[in-house]
């Protein structure tokens, strides 16, 4: 099974998804042994179907490291904390995350747009 891990011990994702905002992106890194690659994908496609089935989903995108690195990272776009928190709780979206082998580790991070004059708009 997965093992989920903080990226920031002071803000756990349950903590995060407790904030009401939107739209948010969560950037989601997982550490992916070599060997387990190919199952993680078949998985992650599994995954990634049901989110974008689920109201509030705007899109994804899995990218994988370079170089023979073991990460990769989806940036998941959601309108609102809510409705990736609907997602991620329901029983059939934990069902799945069972799905993926030992050795697999995620860390989920969600974010919101910063302004920032001249360069960037929230």
């Amino acid at each position: 099974m997965i093992q989920f891990r903080a990226l920031d011990p002071a803000a756990p994702m349950p903590v995060q998804l407790q904030e009401t905002t939107g739209p948010i992106t969560v950037v989601n890194t997982f550490v992916v042994p070599p060997e387990l690659a190919e199952d993680f994908l078949k998985i992650w496609a599994e995954d990634a179907a049901f989110m974008k089935s689920q109201p509030g989903f705007v899109s994804t995108q899995l990218n994988r490291g370079l170089g023979g690195s073991q990460l990769f990272v989806n940036l998941a776009v959601w309108e609102s904390s809510a409705a990736l928190l609907a997602a991620f709780t329901n029983p059939q979206f934990q069902q799945a995350a069972a799905k993926y082998p030992d050795g697999i580790v995620t860390y989920p991070n969600a974010f919101k747009k910063v302004a920032v004059e001249g360069i960037c708009a929230a």
